[in-house]
């Protein structure tokens, strides 16, 4: 059996990589991908680099009323936190944004050849594949983190095991308006050794 030889010039995926751009997870709607298509999305988001083929991600997938009792989990550490009434309310709805949530988690092993840095990019990668994917399907996304990625109430409500950390939510749906340009950078950050 003869190993395949990747070189298939991909003009469409360089485009798409050159005008990706997020939306607002505030300003999406559904539709959101469905069972199909959110498979499509997470298989290449799993494609990314992954040094030693340690697979240091897994995701949780939010949606329906699960996306409620995420926000519950949200409020509840608002309101232990001292947090208003109106803020421990925004927070319970925070996961309703957009009709699917991707929580991508960096499960590092620390005791590994493999460099835990490595291992965390690779989550990264993970989550800007999802962004990737999502967009080439026509859908809106958003990658935040925010302070519930870090609050340790919000960590174990959702099951995260020790060492493991939050890569990124990544909000997927329609989005309600045009998505507009931001600045970039001007590459001026290169430098070349000849």
């Amino acid at each position: 059996m003869s190993k395949e030889i990747f070189n298939h010039p991909a003009p469409d995926a360089i485009n798409l990589l050159l005008t990706r751009r997020s939306g607002s997870a505030k300003a999406m709607c559904k539709p959101g991908p469905d069972k199909a298509q959110l498979a499509q999305i997470l298989k290449a988001g799993a494609r990314a680099p992954d040094h030693g083929k340690l697979f240091p991600w897994r995701f949780i997938i939010f949606e329906g009323d699960g996306r409620e009792r995420a926000g519950d989990i949200l409020a509840a550490a608002a309101k232990a936190d001292g947090e208003r009434d109106k803020q421990v309310e925004e927070e319970r709805a925070r996961f309703l944004r957009a009709p699917v949530v991707i929580g991508v988690i960096s499960s590092a092993r620390e005791q590994h050849k493999i460099p835990v840095w490595e291992q965390e990019i690779s989550a990264g990668a993970v989550c800007q594949n999802i962004l990737v994917a999502a967009t080439a399907l026509g859908f809106a996304g958003n990658w935040l983190t925010e302070w519930y990625a870090y609050h340790p109430a919000v960590r174990d409500g959702l099951g995260l095991k020790s060492g493991e950390r939050v890569a990124g939510f990544i909000y997927l749906g329609t989005a309600k308006d045009p998505l507009e340009e931001r600045p970039r950078p001007e590459m001026d950050m290169i430098t070349c050794w000849f």
